[in-house]
């Protein structure tokens, strides 16, 4: 995004003008735990910004949901009390339906295109709308891993998985996706997951290999289904009440630090994508069912696009994006 255009539209919406450099700690907030890549990138972003501002900035990272949901996280910055997010675009697409596009089903079958998507003009476009409908400003993407189905009982066709309790991200997008093949969707934060598979809760996730490690949920969801059905973002949110009070130098060095980790996330995972599937083939317990691509779901993409065309255009936009690669 433009960082000049960015300011322009703040001011826009009613936001101060900046004041001179001061010394300043930023409060960022994630749900993912401390191991997670993402949180690993926050702390590496602090140093970059502690260097960059010659120790006038510093970042305070919150992990593992400690200042609520990503719904309470972003209520919190748009009214200045948080300072700093790195929150899903799934959350984001509550208030920016344009988002919803990201999450289009099978709309990339790797990871490398999904970084492509990621930093495409459209996918910059959409966080353009960030500071009216959020109050915040949308820096950059970055992402976690491709989405896998896991299930606790063994699935040979996509009838299994009608009336199965599915957790899912709360996004209205994603919960179309799962009703459609008859799931029924069941949102819950990141931290209640595992519990509710080793109770019964639930029946299945969808998530990526990352999460899948760390969390080991493959204890109690030992049938992984290699779909890749949806590419997962991230976006780096800093409040527009906070960015209006930085200086423009600031807001370009701040940007700048924030954008190169943003950046070394998405290679990060793109990198390590592989070798993460490697590592589950190598757990006993997991039964692994490769290449489960869009025919296993019928014509659910169609019939997705279908429905979410009609509430952005950037569903079309980025189909054909994607047809380009």
């Amino acid at each position: 995004m433009n960082l000049k255009t960015v300011l322009a539209v703040v001011a826009g919406v009613g936001f101060a003008i900046p004041v001179a450099a001061q010394e300043r700690e930023f409060r960022l907030g994630l749900i993912t735990p401390p191991v997670h890549v993402w949180n690993q990138e926050v702390e590496a972003l602090n140093e970059t910004l502690q260097e960059e501002s010659d120790g006038r900035f510093s970042i305070a990272a919150f992990p593992s949901g400690q200042l609520g949901n990503e719904a309470t996280m972003l209520q919190q910055l748009q009214t200045g009390a948080l300072d700093m997010a790195w929150l899903t675009t799934a959350e984001v697409t509550t208030r920016v339906p344009d988002m919803a596009a990201l999450h289009a089903p099978f709309l990339v079958d790797n990871i490398a295109d999904a970084a492509r998507v990621l930093r495409s003009e459209p996918a910059r476009e959409i966080l353009d709308g960030l500071p009216r409908a959020t109050g915040t400003v949308g820096v950059c993407y970055a992402m976690t891993g491709m989405r896998q189905l896991m299930t606790r009982e063994p699935v040979e066709s996509a009838d299994d998985l009608d009336g199965m309790r599915f957790r899912i991200t709360p996004a209205p997008a994603i919960r179309t996706f799962f009703e459609m093949f008859g799931a029924a969707p069941a949102p819950m934060p990141l931290t209640q997951v595992y519990d509710a598979l080793a109770n019964g809760q639930i029946d299945a996730i969808d998530m990526d290999f990352e999460s899948i490690i760390n969390f080991r949920y493959y204890e109690h969801a030992p049938n992984m289904m290699v779909t890749n059905h949806h590419m997962f973002g991230m976006v780096a949110l800093v409040s527009a009440r906070v960015w209006a009070d930085l200086s423009e130098e600031d807001r370009t060095m701040i940007g700048d630090a924030i954008q190169t980790h943003c950046d070394r996330t998405i290679d990060r995972f793109v990198e390590e994508e592989d070798g993460k599937l490697e590592r589950l083939r190598e757990e006993d317990d997991i039964e692994i069912t490769d290449d489960v691509g869009p025919e296993f779901f019928g014509d659910i993409v169609e019939r997705w696009d279908a429905e979410w065309a009609e509430q952005t255009p950037y569903v079309a936009r980025l189909r054909e994006l994607v047809a380009e690669f």
